[in-house]
């Protein structure tokens, strides 16, 4: 009766232990899932940074509508993958942001303004930056 109490007492606690080790590695997946994603974003908004200063150079030396065009759609494509990463309400709302400034230049230039407003941009920007940052 003693042996079997004992097996019981250790089939409980390896019962026990496997359920720890699961509940970690859950803990640990979500948790280095969460640091990806933010490292990512991170990532995204200083892709996204970089575009904007290539926009803000385009815009102060060439005339050209063309290459202002590919800094936005790099701006862009850049949104849409931190759009698709992230459910945090702050970097959505910083998406949404600056993508609306986005299009305000695009339409600005699309009307024939040789010096769109670029401040929205470059401030929306800046936030993405900063909801980004951990």
């Amino acid at each position: 009766m003693a042996a079997s109490r004992h097996r019981s007492l250790r089939r409980t606690a390896t019962v026990a232990a496997t359920l720890a080790a699961v509940a970690l590695t859950a803990g640990l997946t979500t948790g280095c899932d969460a640091v990806d994603k933010a490292l990512d974003c991170v990532r995204t908004a200083d892709a996204i940074a970089d575009s904007v200063t290539e926009l803000q150079q385009a815009v102060e030396n060439t005339s050209d509508p063309t290459q202002w065009e590919e800094s936005l759609d790099s701006i862009d494509k850049n949104l849409d993958k931190i759009g698709d990463q992230t459910d945090n309400t702050d970097v959505n709302k910083a998406v949404d942001d600056l993508g609306k400034a986005v299009d305000n230049v695009r339409t600005s230039v699309e009307n024939g303004d040789e010096t769109p407003d670029l401040s929205p941009v470059t401030d929306a920007a800046g936030e993405l930056t900063k909801v980004c940052t951990p």
